[in-house]
């Protein structure tokens, strides 16, 4: 899995972080109620104080059709991407693309109009290149609609200026984010060294950088990666007592199975999109220590329904094979059960 490999380009300076109050969704609502008051009394209309200090919630319009919902990674073609990061799984025998060209890929070999760029994959984050990036990806017909972020500080760090420095760097991918028109990104809870996961550490600083979320009106995904750091039960109390209308869950089909027990995989992804809201990684199996774990699609797509989940669907493809062959199953595959 990526998140024992790479940690992104660009990571944070050491800096010392000062431990900021932790909000409540319920304080953080009563806030936006008052900007929203004090806006209608100044003749504001409702829509512009959206351009104000924070959204009070997040506001996507999701697409209906089938098609239109889904949406590729960049992770499973890791073999062919050029960036500095990535030199560790870049296959030299095969004919190699920049992360920008990525979307008109999808859209070619796919015909789907979505992308999930990894935070690895961009050969840098520099303002002109994010330029480049956004118009090509707009010049194919496409959009990034999450991106997911790596890092090695933890959220749950006993040290509070390396919760800052995690927190800091998740701002940092925000603001790439915006650059780029994504409404969200997937931000990794990395493990701490000296400590175990924490669910009120983790919730506090989450919430610092939800926060930061509803400013830049960007969304902030957890993903059941990691069994320890990012064990979905540990999420889902995390996302719980945060309580933030930014902060969400994104559940991935099969990371969970890793666990060896396959009734905790899909009661992990069934909490997990009782909490989703705009991304979940569709896989069919994955390959662990030369293992192959499968999934049953259609049990899972029917926890999806149940749900009521109506956000996008990135095909991960992570079995054995052609990334291009897999993803155009996944793809097949979650055409017959969205219709």
């Amino acid at each position: 899995m990526w998140y024992r490999l790479g940690l992104g380009p660009g990571l944070p300076p050491s800096s010392k972080g000062v431990e900021m109050p932790w909000r409540s969704r319920r304080k953080f609502l009563m806030a936006s109620s008052a900007v929203a008051a004090t806006a209608a009394l100044n003749g504001v209309a409702p829509e512009a104080v959206r351009a104000g200090p924070f959204f009070s919630e997040p506001h996507i319009n999701f697409p209906v059709e089938p098609r239109a919902r889904l949406a590729v990674a960049s992770w499973p073609f890791r073999a062919i991407i050029e960036s500095p990061s990535n030199r560790w799984a870049r296959d030299p025998k095969q004919p190699g693309i920049d992360l920008k060209d990525f979307a008109a890929m999808v859209v070619q070999k796919f015909n789907v109009r979505q992308i999930e760029p990894l935070s690895d994959h961009f050969r840098s984050t520099e303002a002109a290149y994010l330029g480049e990036f956004r118009a090509a990806v707009e010049q194919a017909g496409a959009r990034v609609i999450n991106i997911p972020v790596g890092g090695r500080y933890s959220f749950y760090d006993p040290d509070a200026a390396k919760r800052q420095m995690a927190v800091d760097y998740g701002k940092k991918w925000m603001e790439v984010a915006v650059a780029l028109g994504s409404p969200s990104i997937r931000i990794h809870v990395a493990g701490a060294a000296n400590a175990k996961p924490d669910v009120d550490r983790t919730a506090q600083s989450l919430t610092r950088l939800a926060d930061y979320g509803a400013e830049k009106n960007v969304v902030i995904n957890l993903e059941n990666d990691d069994l320890v750091s990012e064990d979905a039960f540990f999420l889902v109390r995390v996302i719980d007592k945060a309580n933030h209308p930014w902060l969400h869950a994104l559940p991935d089909f099969c990371n969970s199975m890793l666990s060896g027990n396959e009734q905790f995989d899909y009661d992990a992804v069934t909490a997990l999109f009782k909490r989703a809201y705009n991304i979940c990684h569709v896989k069919d199996s994955e390959v662990d220590n030369g293992k192959v774990v499968r999934v049953d699609l259609a049990k899972t797509f029917g926890i999806l329904k149940a749900s009521g989940y109506r956000g996008y669907c990135s095909m991960e493809f992570e079995g054995q094979g052609s990334p291009y062959e897999g993803t155009q199953r996944l793809i097949d595959t979650s055409l017959k059960y969205l219709a």
